[in-house]
């Protein structure tokens, strides 16, 4: 990476606003912009100020009337020069006004250069990095919230703790490999297994909490099932607050599943429409409601909905053993109670959940059994919460270089093996805050950045 270039690119969005605002980072990005500049020497003003002015082209034309912010290093994002123009938000402008900088020496940036450059810089770890990604692509407020805690150093500093300890012992068995002919133990092995057990107990709950992490970030996909003509297109339309699907009252009209999300109390969910579930011998109906069961198979929540009026008890205690086979967590939702049916007939059913979606009765209580089936207590307690892929397996990889210290320990395996394994743990533990990194590495992570960023 060349930290000796002076990279630039547009900050804010593409498209016509009232303002955009173009990024420069590098040695020069300072000295380049006043060469266009035309107000104050910004070259002789102090960081963290604001100036108006104009950017003018070679023969003096002017582009734009501009605000200029310094950010001089290494007090900035990137610890280097930096510099913010504030234009008007046309295109053209921003291009012509891009061109012009190149032309005096930057170069374009590459996506996410300026978040690898704050990381080279030591700014901040490669977690926390890519939590700025997540930050720029949270759509809801848990997702926002796990990003701030993970940019705010929550998961790097987990982390950090974890390799602290080993690096001990692992510093004490590379010092008998240098005494192996005298035959001598500095590492205490029951002092060891102890230390091994405590990281696994710590990097347990951090594996345990990628499940939720990730329908933190990614939505919670949940399919609405049922038979045919149960209200599962209405429900849709009342949680979404539109028309999405087509509602009827000939049983088969949805043919395929309809996905759209809502955000309930800051937790996204993706909420899938699907075929009614029967014997059917209509051929596409019939693909649909195979489908029906392929996206029941693939949700982490289903509402199973069924008609209060024309479903026995029988039919709905089925219906349930059915779920339960399923293995997916799911709602009982009993619908069309505004058509006067006698509810005592489900006595005795557990976590019976009764509407009306077309009158909207009740909705809102249903969406209050929604958040709890889908038990994010662990997020609002606090806790580190892994939402990264990278992270999961650079944990699992990690636990299973602590289990085989532990099965070393049991078998009495010499120092050397225990120190291959040590030594594993913790290459695991320094790729995922950046300590060890490879360029394929961080070219992977920073390219999925946006431009500018």
């Amino acid at each position: 990476m060349h930290l000796h270039d002076t990279i630039i690119a547009p900050a804010t969005a593409p498209g016509v606003g009232a303002i955009a605002v173009i990024r420069l980072s590098g040695p020069e990005a300072i000295s380049l912009t006043n060469k266009v500049f035309k107000g104050k020497n910004i070259e002789e003003q102090p960081s963290h100020t604001i100036h108006f002015g104009t950017i003018r082209n070679d023969d003096n034309t002017i582009l734009d009337e501009v605000l200029v912010s310094i950010f001089k290093g290494p007090n900035s994002f990137t610890k280097e020069n930096v510099v913010e123009i504030s234009t008007h938000g046309s295109p053209y402008i921003v291009q012509q006004v891009i061109q012009l900088l190149i032309s005096k020496g930057a170069r374009s940036a590459k996506p996410g250069e300026f978040t690898q450059r704050a990381f080279m810089n030591g700014q901040f770890d490669l977690a926390q990095a890519e939590a700025v990604a997540d930050l720029i692509n949270a759509d809801s407020e848990a997702a926002q919230q796990a990003a701030l805690n993970q940019m705010r150093g929550g998961f790097s500093n987990e982390i950090k703790h974890l390799r602290e300890r080993l690096i001990h012992f692992a510093s004490l068995i590379e010092l008998e490999l240098d005494f192996g002919e005298e035959d001598v133990e500095f590492a205490d092995r029951d002092d060891l297994k102890e230390l091994i057990e405590k990281l696994l107990s710590n990097i347990n709950p951090l594996l345990e909490s990628f499940k939720l992490g990730n329908v933190i970030k990614e939505g919670i996909p949940t399919v609405i099932a049922g038979k045919p003509n149960a209200g599962k297109s209405t429900l849709l339309n009342k949680l979404l607050n539109e028309e999405k699907a087509i509602v009827s009252n000939i049983p088969g009209t949805t043919r395929d599943f309809i996905e759209d999300e809502i955000n309930i109390e800051g937790i996204k969910f993706r909420f899938i429409d699907t075929a009614g579930l029967r014997h059917t011998d209509d051929t596409v109906e019939a693909i649909g409601v195979e489908r029906t069961k392929e996206q029941m198979g693939k949700a982490s929540l289903v509402i199973y909905l069924f008609d209060v009026n024309t479903t026995s008890r029988d039919e709905l205690l089925e219906e349930i053993e059915t779920l339960k086979a399923n293995g997916k967590p799911f709602l009982l939702v009993g619908n069309k109670i505004d058509e006067g049916a006698d509810l005592s007939v489900y006595d005795g059913i557990d976590h019976l959940i009764y509407i009306s979606a077309s009158e909207a009765t009740k909705i809102e209580d249903l969406k209050s059994e929604l958040l709890k089936a889908v038990q994010l207590d662990s997020f609002h307690t606090g806790d580190t919460v892994v939402t990264n892929l990278r992270h999961y397996e650079g944990l699992l990889n990690t636990k299973e270089s602590l289990l085989r210290v532990i099965n070393g320990l049991a078998d009495n395996i010499t120092g050397d093996f225990l120190a291959m394994d040590i030594r594993q743990a913790l290459h695991h533990l320094g790729e995922l805050t950046g300590e060890i990194t490879t360029d394929d590495l961080l070219d992977n992570i920073f390219s999925k950045f946006c431009i500018g960023k």
